[in-house]
């Protein structure tokens, strides 16, 4: 009868823990979709993609899915045929999950998926050339759970800086851009926060890829939960470089991508205690995993050998909580220290806030209106000019965005209009400039100016360039002039300072 009442006492602990009565236990239907591009045809080859998709294909069957669709270096038509396929699977599913490594792009806010043979040539062809996100969230949307897309694809692509602009107000983004999944239960989890780029890694896999497969599957363990792990684990690889980022939402209930039930608890490696009663019961604590399930179990059967394994399993979990308060301590201090990573928009803003720099350096006098027109071509000509760049003038790019943030002060020169001149950072309009005084010339000797006033006299030109200054002929013979009636003397005394 003890035994018995203990063992209730535990189960009922245990029901508690896991928040389900023994009814709620069933059967998930849990299908994935698996693609890993590395072999692309017009541009360099991605080393670790085909690596991720077998490591995460590994993952999704030994955490018991019971369909793992695994396919590499896939082209647009493969890629189609594929979520045409895999959309039956997922009408029969809880839980549907698509899973991308590769090239990742994104155009006028919106994201696509880069087939290995893709050329993308020209901005306007990756409508025809790609697959959107919207097209992957439509296979997955069937599922009567939950839906979860993965993109290990915010590396740093090729193709946008090679590809032409058919219209200079198409944006051409870094990474992928910031997406909000409008059905219930639908998360898209990015290597990357939207903007950025993510490493594809300098060991066999990338480090999304491989922090997904040491969490995201754990039996039990809330996606969230599991996500903000993967989060931690590439933020420490990667020196806080790239930080994952989840979009969507989830209900207040646990959702873990495994349930606890659905993995067979591991084998106790010792049999010495013969109660199979307390055996199972370890069992059970030990498929839960949490501390909550040690406490209770501890709390029926406080002594024993399986106690003392149990209390190993509870220190266990301590010291991991301990040391992951501690590596989030580290971090935080890390990041208070460095400086913050500027976010790179796109589309209007990215236009915007390419001027609004340009302003800051120098090099635009125009308002910051979100439209590339011609000033904003010339103040990007000028930058390029000062700063020894060559970005592209028809369009605002994230490259040029960055390389303007990344300077302290004014590149171009300032400039200013006519009648000011420049001071300092500032235009100050010039006073009017006063003509020189006239300075009066230096009497001629006699004879030189006699001979200068008889030529004059003969050619005529003596009344307008006569005298320091002209009419002086004219004005010394008026009726009230000084040689009034005397002609000669006032030729005479207006050669001595001849203005010609």
């Amino acid at each position: 009868m003890r035994r018995a009442f203990r063992e209730a006492v535990f189960l009922a602990l245990l029901m508690v823990v896991w928040g389900f009565g023994a009814g709620d236990a069933r059967a998930e239907k849990r299908v994935v979709l698996i693609i890993g591009n590395s072999n692309y045809e017009n541009v360099a080859r991605l080393a670790n993609p085909a690596n991720d998709a077998a490591l995460m294909a590994e993952t999704f069957k030994s955490a018991g899915f019971d369909k793992v669709d695994l396919r590499r270096d896939l082209k647009i038509a493969d890629m189609r045929r594929a979520l045409r396929e895999f959309v039956d699977s997922a009408h029969e599913a809880d839980v549907a999950v698509v899973y991308f490594a590769g090239h990742g792009i994104e155009v006028d806010g919106s994201n696509y998926l880069v087939p290995v043979d893709a050329a993308l040539q020209r901005d306007v062809d990756i409508y025809d050339e790609a697959l959107s996100l919207d097209r992957i969230l439509v296979a997955v949307e069937p599922a009567k759970q939950l839906r979860l897309v993965i993109l290990d694809a915010c590396r740093d692509n090729p193709f946008s800086r090679s590809m032409k602009r058919t219209l200079a107000s198409r944006a051409v983004g870094r990474g992928l851009a910031k997406v909000e999944p409008t059905n219930r239960n639908t998360l898209i989890a990015y290597a990357s926060k939207a903007g950025s780029t993510a490493a594809d890694g300098e060991g066999k896999n990338s480090p999304f890829s491989a922090a997904l497969a040491k969490h995201v599957t754990k039996p039990g363990l809330d996606l969230r939960k599991a996500f903000g792990y993967v989060r931690d684990d590439v933020l420490k690889s990667t020196s806080n470089r790239q930080e994952p980022y989840v979009y969507g939402s989830l209900g207040g209930d646990d959702l873990p991508l495994v349930p606890a039930a659905a993995v067979a608890p591991a084998a106790v490696a010792t049999q010495v205690d013969s109660d199979s009663a307390v055996r199972r019961a370890y069992e059970l604590a030990l498929q839960a995993g949490v501390r909550d399930a040690w406490e209770a179990f501890l709390q029926a059967y406080p002594d024993g050998f399986y106690a003392n394994l149990a209390k190993v399993q509870l220190r266990k979990i301590e010291t991991e909580q301990s040391r992951g308060a501690a590596d989030k301590a580290a971090e935080s201090k890390v990041a208070v220290l460095q400086p913050s990573v500027a976010v790179v928009p796109s589309g209007t803003e990215l236009t915007a806030s390419l001027q609004r720099e340009l302003r800051r350096v120098g090099c635009l006098t125009a308002s910051a209106n979100g439209e590339w027109n011609a000033a904003s071509e010339r103040s990007l000509s000028a930058f390029n000019k000062n700063a020894g760049t060559k970005f592209d003038l028809k369009a605002a790019g994230a490259d040029a965005l960055e390389a303007v943030r990344s300077k302290k002060g004014r590149v171009c020169p300032l400039s200013c209009e006519p009648g000011y001149r420049a001071e300092g950072e500032r235009c100050t309009k010039m006073e009017a400039s006063k003509p020189p005084p006239a300075v009066e010339p230096a009497d001629l000797p006699r004879e030189q100016a006699l001979a200068r006033a008889a030529a004059a006299y003969a050619n005529g030109t003596y009344k307008s360039c006569m005298g320091a200054t002209p009419g002086c002929f004219e004005r010394g013979t008026a009726p009230n002039g000084r040689f009034r009636g005397d002609p000669e003397g006032a030729r005479k005394w207006c050669a001595r300072r001849p203005t010609c």
